[in-house]
């Protein structure tokens, strides 16, 4: 059963390699929102977990949701 109270929210992960091996991903919007992983599709698991938790708790405390405004460019420079 779906709760008619749902909301998509789409935000941005930063995902970066660990010299160690694995993978550690935050979400910039979301302050503390980290995650790491094995794998790379662990990472993308693992984050969309917190950011899930994350979500869930700041609706649960009646805070009100950060929605991700943030635009990404890629540069390329030449020098």
């Amino acid at each position: 059963m779906y709760k008619l109270d749902m909301k998509q929210y789409f935000y941005k992960a930063i995902i970066e390699p660990c010299e160690e091996g694995g993978f550690t991903a935050y979400v910039p919007k979301l302050p503390g929102c980290v995650s790491e992983g094995e794998t790379y599709e662990e990472i993308l698991k693992n984050i969309r977990e917190a950011i899930e938790l994350y979500v869930e708790t700041e609706k649960e405390r009646e805070n009100k949701i950060i929605e991700d405004d943030t635009h990404i460019a890629e540069m390329c420079i030449t020098i």
